[in-house]
């Protein structure tokens, strides 16, 4: 569980870390491919999908401030590799700006629902979902680069036959070389 929002702002740095890293390593051509078919978030290009992550990073931050659901259409260009890496680090610099030194007691407090139907929503539930969200979409991205060829980052720095080696070379007993 999050216990200060300064714990949570060093661990979304990390995982905006990892959506920087993972657009920064995608080629030229991603700029100009657009998925074969599909409708609404599946017809999405990268800069498409990165707006709307830069997007809903504020939409959420809105609702924790208890400022209501505002879905502000993001103001920059995401056509470019360049601009998407742009696009992540201001929307969670203006992520950081807008939780930074807030109290840490709206961690638990309940958060406006987004649907009439809906329940009202902790804080610190919130924000996980900001995240979740988050690397939904980035797992969009990855999967883009790998059905395209494209060099698609490994999460923690090691692919699993690199891990599974590793346990097989320390002599791991439940390690699996299949």
């Amino acid at each position: 569980m999050i216990t200060s929002i300064d714990a949570f702002l060093r661990y979304f740095d990390g995982v905006n870390r990892r959506a920087i890293r993972d657009v920064g390593k995608l080629p030229v051509e991603a700029e100009a491919w657009q998925p074969p078919s599909g409708a609404g978030e599946g017809a999405w290009n990268i800069g498409e999908i990165v707006k709307h992550m830069a997007m809903s990073r504020l939409f959420f931050a809105s609702a924790y401030r208890g400022e209501g659901w505002q879905a502000t259409p993001w103001p920059q260009p995401t056509g470019t590799r360049e601009q998407w890496h742009d696009a992540l680090v201001s929307s969670a610099e203006q992520l950081r700006s807008a939780l930074a030194g807030t109290p840490d007691a709206w961690l638990s407090r309940k958060a406006q629902p987004l649907g009439a139907g809906d329940p009202p929503v902790s804080g610190w539930r919130l924000l996980l979902m900001m995240t979740e969200h988050d690397v939904h979409h980035r797992s969009q991205i990855d999967t883009y680069a790998g059905v395209m060829g494209w060099p698609v980052a490994h999460i923690y720095g090691r692919s699993a036959e690199e891990v599974g080696l590793m346990l097989r070379d320390a002599g791991n007993p439940r390690s699996s070389s299949s």
